[in-house]
């Protein structure tokens, strides 16, 4: 089992988002995703977030939300609970990532681009700023997303 982050980075409408095209074997190639990834030995969720969010975009998360986890299924890669944080006060440069290219998207924009199908659940989630914490597990069978399960209820 894999624990990661993922941060979605708000500023005037649009998140910054990371397009991933230069990594080999990348089980997200040319999807776009929020700014994370794998936790350290003995980092806690809010560790690996900042770490992740600074070594990818060069920049410092000054205050964060600890939004939800998602728990993904697959037939093709391991289990993985995803610890999802939002932030809109960051400071420092842009710099160029390693894993694809950064770039500031419209937020009503993303949903057009080409990200997992179960991304589109939790990104309406954290756009409602009053939702509470929430657990989702989504399962796939390679590309396709087959059950949604929001808080213990099935949702697709």
């Amino acid at each position: 089992m894999i624990n990661s982050t993922l941060c979605h980075i708000e500023k005037d409408g649009k998140y910054l988002m990371l397009h991933r095209i230069k990594k080999e074997n990348d089980l997200n190639k040319d999807k776009w995703v929020g700014i994370g990834g794998k936790f350290e030995d003995k980092e806690s969720p809010e560790e690996c977030n900042i770490r992740e969010v600074f070594e990818e975009t060069g920049l410092t998360l000054l205050n964060y939300e600890y939004r939800g986890i998602v728990t993904f299924v697959s037939d093709k890669w391991p289990t993985e609970y995803m610890h999802i944080f939002t932030s809109s006060q960051f400071s420092g440069k842009i710099k160029e990532c390693d894993e694809g290219k950064l770039e500031w998207v419209n937020i009503s924009d993303i949903f057009s681009l080409p990200i997992w199908e179960g991304d589109k659940i939790f990104l309406k989630l954290i756009q409602n700023k009053n939702e509470p914490f929430f657990s989702l597990k989504l399962e796939y069978s390679g590309d396709k997303l087959n059950n949604a399960i929001l808080n213990g209820k099935k949702i697709k």
